[in-house]
């Protein structure tokens, strides 16, 4: 961001148009939320932070605030899907890209009985080839986790989910120890229940949870069992059931037959504790930072 600031300053951006101000949430952030000249604030983060920002609202000059908070995100598998092939490759993205540390990743598949083993048996052979290690090595596709104590975080949770008896059947471990770098394999745990911690807590990790389903309506009833809304991804040949499940998926993005956040020009943004106020992206993301004025005139 610093050099992000000096490249906008060479530019030409005039003064003040872009402010980088360092800082830890404590300090940096609590100062911002409770100035009473700031007037809007739109902060990505976890839930915890911002339901402080809306707090420092309430104490100052009860600015605005837009949150995008995250996300449990689920890809629906129906019974229908022929070739699996390409939805495999869209799952293993939607949950490993970025490391997982992406706020609308994947993470939880629901998956109708009926194909669940021969596509978690394709999915595994997708995901092994998603080659950990250093980012500046073209061949990898998984980078590090952000810091130490962000590694560990993760790795509690895969402990986590086979203290509640979630089944590991692939991944689980710190990879490449010798780098000094924070790598974790890609995980996968079968036999989750929408009630266990891995299936209800953001881990921001390349973790996969496999919740098996019998039909449509236990899909969609699992898929918006979670605190979260974000986003959501659905895979079917029937564009009936496709566009019935996704209206019924309480979130702000719903892909079929993908994985993906939309593009610069669609609206992007939550329901439920993944935020409101505002949407990034598409004209919506000007609504937040603008204010509607009515002037009536009585002409003589």
């Amino acid at each position: 961001m610093l050099r992000l600031a000096a490249i906008a300053a060479e530019a030409g951006l005039p003064e003040g148009g872009l402010n980088v101000v360092p800082g830890t949430g404590p300090t940096a952030g609590r100062a911002l939320g409770l100035h009473m000249d700031v007037d809007c604030i739109s902060f990505t983060g976890s839930g915890e932070v911002g339901r402080h920002f809306l707090k420092y609202a309430a104490e100052s000059n009860m600015k605005r605030i837009v949150l995008e908070c995250g996300g449990k995100s689920p890809a629906i598998v129906l019974d229908d899907v022929g070739d699996f092939t390409p939805v495999v490759e869209q799952i293993a993205a939607g949950f490993l890209f970025c490391q997982g540390e992406n706020c609308s990743a994947g993470t939880r598949l629901i998956v109708s009985e009926k194909v669940r083993e021969p596509l978690l048996a394709k999915l595994k052979e997708t995901v092994k080839t998603w080659k950990v290690g250093d980012p500046l090595d073209s061949a990898a596709k998984i980078g590090a986790m952000i810091e130490a104590p962000h590694m560990q975080k993760v790795l509690s949770y895969i402990e986590k989910g086979q203290s509640e008896g979630a089944k590991l059947t692939l991944g689980g471990n710190q990879v490449l120890k010798g780098t000094g770098g924070y790598f974790i394999e890609p995980t996968i745990f079968e036999g989750v229940t929408n009630d266990m911690v891995i299936a209800r807590d953001e881990i921001f990790g390349p973790v996969l949870s496999v919740i098996s389903v019998r039909d449509d309506a236990e899909a969609v009833r699992i898929a918006n069992d979670t605190n979260y809304g974000l986003a959501a991804s659905l895979y079917t040949n029937d564009l009936n059931r496709a566009h019935l499940i996704a209206r019924s998926i309480r979130a702000g993005t719903v892909s079929v037959n993908c994985y993906s956040e939309g593009d610069f020009a669609v609206p992007f943004g939550g329901y439920k504790e993944s935020g409101f106020g505002g949407k990034d992206k598409g004209f919506a993301a000007h609504d937040q930072y603008d204010e509607t004025k009515a002037i009536w005139i009585q002409t003589r």
